[in-house]
């Protein structure tokens, strides 16, 4: 079998026509905008149409017509890329993400080993020839192992999802630290626990170890979710986006943001039975879950009080 057309990218590829049709918007420029959202909504459908699985989206189709990751596979029935872009590009049928995001969590977390696998299961036997990943041995890397790009977005549709405790409960799973914490978990991890790593097996006898540390793009990732996913700090423009993603029983959240030579002391409290958001800038209450931003030198106090989810 060659080549696959893989699903987990023709949902990155739906958020970037949707990215540049929002950026053709700005510029005015109606073809651009046409042509993107036609293709979006073309490839949207598409998706829908072939790549459900019944419990989960496929990863991809190889060119002969087979399926991959599907509960038709020996190997790789369910894949954790797909699972998540369907949900952080919105290309996802929204009767269908809680579906996958739930297969995803039953059959690729391990809270044992304190990982989130790529695929399961690993491919080893069968005929199937995804490339280069096949190379890895069962539970190392893309081969089933985690493939902590992959466990970060995860996370980060959960908290798309605004599941602030399932998204924090897989954060501390992943955590490094978490990894290291007596004798025991270090002689299992065998790298470093303050640094990210780019993979963690999990299959024996490796299950547990680390493997490409100091791994500066998941690293990236792993940045983008608390600060953008969970704390919820987004900059558009010059408008500073607060939309936290914090577990339940926080009441309190202080956050220092600096913009060019201005600091900004930000101010979360979350309330059971609070209404909405509310924001208050410099004693100012502003609409909405944004306040502009201003390089003025001059220190500004934000005060934002938000809703709880039940515990």
């Amino acid at each position: 079998m060659a080549k696959e057309k893989v699903y987990g990218w023709l949902f990155s590829l739906y958020d970037i026509l949707i990215c540049f049709k929002e950026l053709a918007i700005q510029h005015k420029d109606l073809d651009t905008e046409t042509l993107c959202e036609r293709e979006a909504k073309t490839l949207k459908e598409n998706i829908d149409k072939n790549a459900w699985d019944g419990s989960w989206y496929r990863r991809a189709y190889f060119d002969d017509g087979t399926p991959l990751g599907s509960k038709e596979n020996p190997e790789c029935q369910i894949d954790s890329i797909a699972q998540s872009w369907s949900v952080l590009s919105g290309a996802g049928d929204p009767a269908k993400i809680s579906v996958a995001m739930d297969s995803a969590e039953k059959r690729l977390v391990d809270k044992d080993n304190g990982l989130i696998k790529l695929l399961y299961p690993p491919f080893d036997k069968s005929a199937l020839d995804p490339g280069y990943i096949k190379g890895y041995v069962p539970g190392v890397r893309e081969n089933g192992g985690q493939y902590t790009h992959s466990a970060v977005w995860l996370i980060m549709a959960l908290a798309k999802l605004k599941n602030a405790k399932r998204a924090w409960e897989l954060l501390t799973l992943i955590n490094p630290i978490n990894h290291g914490r007596n004798a025991h978990e270090v002689s299992v991890y065998k790298v470093e626990p303050y640094v990210l790593a780019g993979d963690v097996y999990a299959v024996a006898p490796h299950t547990g170890r680390g493997g490409w540390s100091w791994y500066t793009g998941s690293a990236g990732w792993m940045y983008n979710l608390i600060t953008e996913s969970l704390l919820g700090i987004k900059i558009h423009g010059d408008k500073l986006y607060i939309e936290p993603c914090i577990p339940p029983e926080w009441t309190d959240v202080v956050i220092k943001y600096k913009y060019g030579n201005t600091p900004y002391h930000i101010t979360i409290t979350q309330k059971q039975g609070q209404e909405g958001i509310h924001i208050i800038l410099d004693g100012s209450e502003q609409s909405g879950n944004s306040i502009p931003l201003t390089d003025d030198a001059t220190e500004h106090k934000v005060e934002m009080t938000i809703s709880a989810a039940p515990i």
